[in-house]
């Protein structure tokens, strides 16, 4: 009966984690819509279990890097949604007090080491994190996401080289959904993605980027064998993203079809699915579930709200962590 009540916790902890980061993206869609919000900003909404289930395999020690579509991974990884609104709106209350926005939003407190705009550019601070910890004699461990599409970039090959050659803790988790930004994968990336990790003696994994359970059950099993040396590995996840390369990215007909697009969402949608399993194991009812999703989508608007109103920072502010003065 423990085990039963601890596995009920961590599933309802994962549904729970999948809405928020929805809800967070529809908030942040909505902000840039309304034209509340500078720049562009990249939905995570559709790709949720791939976040979720790796993130929740790890500790708040464990590191993690992100993407230019990272808001799912911060979420993810534990933080809180009035700063990272604060963040995306530019106040001084968010994670990078407003300089970092939606590509470079970061939260060292749980392990975020960062999103990065450059594509696959967070690919070498993720092994030099990986080979820091081994370097010091810590269990902890580091999962870098990206997409499909940086596998074009040379650095990949360059730090897996490495992290193989010194069998770092490192899990590279190559979120396929299917586009890098307005082009197929299949018409940019050659041959198999995990060969590519294979070809450096690099064990590769393939999962259902859609499904929690078998992303989290993959995650739990690689992490455990990264904190006993054993890692590096790489994992390719299929997934997809609801939305366009970027908020602005409204009309995507000209690359995809609506009903490709409609068939993800009706058949594949990793909350609904993960939602009927939950009610069909008679873990949760769907009253409980619709009362997660109402208390989730009233915290997001709440935390919108707040950061609206939040304060700017200083104008003498403009240099903070970016030259420090020596004496």
């Amino acid at each position: 009966m423990t085990d039963m009540k601890t596995n009920t916790e961590d599933y309802l902890r994962m549904y729970r984690q999948m809405v928020r980061i929805r809800n967070f993206e529809d908030q942040a869609n909505q902000l840039y819509l309304s034209a509340k919000m500078p720049g562009l900003t990249h939905m995570y909404s559709g790709q949720e279990a791939v976040a979720v289930g790796i993130c929740e395999a790890l500790k708040v020690t464990d590191k993690i890097t992100s993407t230019h579509r990272g808001h799912g991974h911060c979420v993810a990884k534990g933080a809180d949604f009035k700063k990272m609104f604060c963040e995306l709106l530019g106040k001084e209350e968010g994670y990078c007090r407003g300089k970092g926005g939606s590509m470079h939003i970061a939260d060292q407190s749980n392990g975020n080491l960062g999103a990065n705009a450059i594509v696959g550019g967070s690919m070498g601070i993720a092994t030099g994190s990986a080979l820091s910890a081994k370097r010091l004699g810590r269990d902890d461990v580091t999962v870098c996401f990206f997409g499909d599409g940086a596998t074009a970039q040379g650095l990949m090959y360059e730090v897996m080289n490495m992290a193989a050659l010194w069998k770092l803790p490192v899990i590279y988790a190559c979120e396929n959904n299917g586009y890098s930004e307005y082009t197929r994968t299949d018409e940019i990336a050659a041959g198999s993605i995990t060969a590519r990790a294979e070809a450096f003696g690099i064990e590769a994994f393939q999962v259902d980027g859609q499904d929690v359970l078998a992303v989290n059950d993959l995650a739990q099993k690689l992490v455990l064998r990264c904190r006993k040396g054993e890692g590096p590995f790489f994992v390719e996840l299929e997934t997809y993203r609801y939305h366009g390369h970027h908020v602005g990215d409204i009309n995507r007909e000209y690359y995809r079809s609506k009903a490709e697009e409609k068939q993800w969402h009706e058949t594949r949608d990793p909350i609904t699915n993960f939602g009927k399993w939950l009610t069909s194991e008679g873990i949760s009812s769907q009253a409980d579930l619709d009362a997660i999703q109402a208390e989730i989508k009233a915290d997001a608007a709440a935390a919108v709200a707040y950061a609206l109103e939040a304060k700017y920072p200083d104008a003498n502010e403009v240099d903070m962590h970016v030259f420090l003065e020596t004496a």
